[in-house]
Formats: structure tokens, sequence, C-alpha cells
């Protein structure tokens, strides 16, 4: 990132602060229902001199990093195994396009009835919704490979495993950093979801009570964590992207410029 785009993203941050502190203040909206922001950073203040906070941040991360490494295994996985075997593709296409569109937390009742308020019900949903991210792009990716450089790599009498590793796998990564990237940010909104639905031990539970309790200043600041968190992530999923990517032309032409 250039110095010039962070100095406008630090900018950009800085007036909508300014914005979320003059408007309670004008009296524009109520400070009952929506505090200055000098009062949610005091308020987030005292969260963060909270054991109790750092026990739900601990909980909300458990769920997500579990979630998205179980999501991502089986989507990689799934997704080699469906393109490489013949007829696969097609005999899953119908099935892959019914689930994928349901959303995850239509199945919060069924998470509950499983598996209660645990930890269960939360990777229930994270990885429901996290693995269609990664499944997709890696059947893309896939379907992406040069038939020429496939032909080839059988002409010279590679192995199944070999062509994996030497053809498909090369094409499909961007794909695949991709569709983890997605998955990543997916799997940080079902985790705080389904902790602040189903009440399971987060950061989304602590939203719910200060909600209850009318404890306005200090829920807006854990809102401001969860979003702290997802910009962390992002950051995050595209240093590990352009990391494992930087043989590749695009992160190359953005290294460069």
């Amino acid at each position: 990132m250039r110095a010039s785009d962070a100095a406008l993203g630090a900018a950009g941050f800085a007036v909508f602060i300014l914005l979320g502190e003059a408007v309670p203040r004008l009296g524009l909206v109520d400070e009952d229902h929506f505090p200055p922001a000098g009062r949610i950073a005091g308020a987030l203040g005292r969260e963060v001199s909270d054991t109790a906070f750092w026990s739900a941040l601990g909980d909300t991360l458990t769920g997500w990093a579990l979630g998205l490494a179980i999501a991502v295994s089986a989507g990689v996985v799934a997704g080699v195994v469906i393109s490489v075997v013949p007829y696969l593709r097609e005999a899953t296409a119908s099935t892959i396009e019914f689930l994928r569109p349901i959303p995850s937390v239509a199945l919060i009742p069924l998470a509950v009835l499983l598996y209660g308020t645990e930890l269960r019900s939360v990777l229930l949903l994270v990885v429901y919704a996290s693995f269609w991210q990664v499944l997709i792009q890696v059947l893309y990716g896939v379907r992406d490979v040069d038939p020429v450089a496939e032909e080839t790599a059988r002409s010279y009498g590679l192995g199944a495993w070999a062509r994996v590793r030497h053809v498909l796998w090369p094409t499909a990564l961007p794909y695949v950093m991709t569709g983890v990237r997605l998955a990543a940010a997916v799997a940080l909104i079902l985790a705080v979801t389904a902790e602040l639905v189903i009440g399971a031990p987060g950061l989304g539970a602590r939203i719910a009570v200060a909600q209850t309790s009318q404890a306005v200043p200090e829920m807006y600041a854990l809102i401001v964590v969860t979003g702290v968190l997802g910009l962390l992530i992002n950051v995050g999923a595209r240093a590990v992207e352009r990391r494992a990517l930087a043989w590749h032309q695009s992160v190359r032409g953005e290294v460069a410029v």
C-alpha cells in the first residue's frame, strides 16, 4: 500500500470519528441511542480492562479459526476431487447449486437442537457458510487450467498426483486464496451472528447482554471491536495472499505499482 493511500485512509477514518462525535452533540440523533464517539471510546477502555472481555474475544477467535480451518481444508479437498474425478462434477452440480444458496442463519434452529449453545453450534454455521466460498473458487480455478498444459503433462507421463501438483494447483491457487480471503470474512460474520442469536460464549453474546441491559456505549464499543477484527482479518488475509502468490503476475504487478 502506498503512503498516500494510507494517509487518505487515515484521514477518512478521522473524519468518520469526528462525525460520530459531532452528530449526537448537535442533537441530530438521540445520545441515548447513539452516544458520541468519546463515550464509546471510554466504554471501550472499560471493556479492554475487563478479563471477561478477553475471554469472550478468545471464544470468538476460537470459533472463527477452527471453523475457517475446517472449511478451507474440506473445500479444497472436495473441489479438487470433484474436478479431477470423471463425471463427478456433473453429478454434483445440481446438489451444490441447491445447497449453496441456503442462508447459514437458517440452520440456527438445527444447530441449537443438535448442540445447544456449545462451540459446535458456532462451528456448524461457520463451516457451512465458509465452505462454499472455498469450494466454488476451487471449482472455477480448476476449470481455468490450460488444456494444452494438461495434455502436455499427460504426454510426458505424469501421473494424476503429479498433474495436480504441477499443473492444476498452480493454476487454481489464486482462486483458492480468493476463496480463503472471502471465507475468512464470512467466518467472522457467522461466528458473531451465532453468538448473538444462540447465546454461545463470545463477543456476540456480550453485545446481546449489553443491548438487553441498556448499556448502549458498551454495545457500540463491542461492535467497534468486531469491526476492527474484520479489518485485521482482511489485512492479514491479503498479506498471506500476496506472500503465497508472490510468483503470480497479478501480485508482481501490484507490488510494482
